[in-house]
């Protein structure tokens, strides 16, 4: 399995005792999604390695209590700690409307309802309390970046076959990254 053809879900947190159980974190919205799991791709040395899940048991703020096939005991955990875990992207349902994952709009052109085409958006930074739209914009020859607050209601329209993010930013917060000196 190829890293382009998955999503990262999280992480490898810490050890759940010493007879090989780990903690994995979920960097999601909706952990409980994720309740079922039978197996996960652990990126070990830049290949993704398949781990099938013996049991799984969803505890609260994103983490989970797994046992891992194959991994009987503390130093066998020990090595996967810290070590991201991913999915493919084939789970993840389609979404519609001003909805998206966050590693699906990375390029895509931002167009404001009053500014009209801002520029591209590098990155969502995920921020737990105020997440943000990262947007490169090219005025003049210099690059300037627009952060976004990606509140309820900043993005209006996601068009996946042009790649174009629609938003309604908060009048005068563009121009004050655009107008700074």
């Amino acid at each position: 399995m190829k890293k382009a053809d998955c999503f990262q879900l999280g992480h490898v947190a810490k050890l759940h005792g010493y007879k090989g159980e780990v903690s994995l974190f979920f960097d999601t919205s909706h952990p409980e999604d994720y309740a079922n799991l039978d197996a996960v791709f652990i990126d070990l040395n830049g290949h993704l390695t398949p781990f099938f899940i013996e049991n799984i048991d969803l505890r609260s703020n994103r983490f989970a209590r797994v046992r891992l096939e194959g991994v009987q005991g503390e130093k066998e955990a020990r090595q996967l700690l810290q070590k991201e875990i991913y999915l493919p992207l084939k789970v993840l349902p389609k979404l519609e409307g001003a909805h998206f994952y966050d590693h699906e709009v990375v390029g895509f052109d931002v167009q404001d309802k009053e500014k009209g085409m801002i520029g591209k958006l590098k990155e969502v930074i995920d921020y737990e309390n105020n997440p943000l739209l990262r947007v490169v914009c090219s005025e003049e020859g210099e690059e300037k970046e627009v952060l976004l607050p990606l509140n309820t209601g900043l993005v209006k329209k996601v068009d996946r076959k042009e790649r174009t993010l629609y938003v309604d930013a908060p009048e005068g917060l563009i121009d004050m990254y655009l107008n700074a000196k």
